[in-house]
């Protein structure tokens, strides 16, 4: 049940009849020296963790390290909840979870790294955007974490999901890509499509840096998660009508990492370019951090 590349995973799919959720979660068991309770036992797990940090935010005040984001969740929320978005509840709800989990995490809270802290969001915002509006089961949810996982896997092997080595795109599209492979199959899509949707997503946010104002997890992350849900559905939204990706997901995550590889240090999680080096951004850093003239 071991792969290396989409290629090999499709044709295991299509061996063994299975969806990629179920390919998953085998290689779990028989790689993993787990038993299938064990294995299925993490995985609701880290489904109630990440239910947990998208929905706090909404019932209390959580407030970031350095004081840059909290309470955005919750105005999203209000704005829904009067009647106002103008995204339709599905796009509104995912906007609401991933700026939550966001505002967990940098407040120190408990988070699901999917597949990082400062990608966090993009996942449960899918998730349980998709739960509430098409009244999806449990059941549903765990397999679109096991095909997440899948994705995740692939990227790791691959390509890189660490905005350090290859900027943001790694991360914000890694997540975003997991999540429209996820949302593809809980949505009844086919394995063939849950890769054309991954593909479609990582092609979208080719390029993308990783600049983090005072070097924190906050600002322009957050926002960028917000982006990277929206990323995701579209995406999904597109392979489930049967839109296919110009380049497979193979190509996109090689030339995903060979894309990050090429960005400057200045643009790599170091916070010396782009929204960091603004001079919002060195004020912000002055104000949190003290010591400048």
């Amino acid at each position: 049940m071991d792969f290396n590349t989409a290629e090999e995973l499709l044709e295991i799919c299509k061996k063994e009849n299975k969806p990629i959720s179920e390919i998953m979660r085998l290689r779990e068991i028989i790689y993993g020296e787990s038993n299938a309770d064990e294995v299925d036992a993490k995985m609701k797990k880290s489904l109630e963790i990440m239910r947990a940090s998208a929905h706090k935010p909404l019932t209390e005040v959580v407030k970031s390290i350095g004081g840059m984001i909290g309470g955005e969740a919750s105005k999203l929320e209000k704005r829904r909840a009067e009647g106002l978005s103008i995204c339709g509840n599905v796009l509104t709800k995912a906007l609401i979870y991933s700026q939550a989990v966001l505002e967990v995490n940098a407040s120190m809270g408990v988070i699901v790294a999917a597949p990082t802290a400062g990608s966090a969001g993009v996942l449960p915002a899918v998730l349980f955007s998709l739960e509430e509006e098409f009244a999806l089961s449990e059941e549903t949810l765990l397999k679109g974490l096991f095909t997440a996982g899948a994705i995740g896997c692939l990227l790791m092997k691959n390509a890189s999901v660490s905005g350090a080595e290859a900027g943001c795109q790694a991360e914000i599209g890694s997540a975003a890509a997991m999540a429209s492979a996820a949302a593809v199959e809980m949505m009844g899509g086919t394995p063939e499509q849950c890769f054309d949707a991954a593909s479609i997503t990582l092609s979208n946010m080719l390029g993308l840096v990783c600049d983090p104002i005072a070097g924190l997890v906050e600002m322009p992350c957050q926002s960028r998660n917000a982006a990277g849900a929206s990323n995701a559905l579209t995406s999904a939204e597109m392979a489930l009508a049967g839109v296919k990706a110009a380049v497979p997901f193979t190509e996109m995550s090689d030339v995903m990492y060979r894309v990050g590889k090429g960005l400057p240090a200045e643009l790599r999680e170091t916070a010396l370019g782009g929204c960091a080096a603004t001079p919002t951004g060195c004020a912000l850093k002055c104000k949190i951090f003290g010591g400048c003239s």
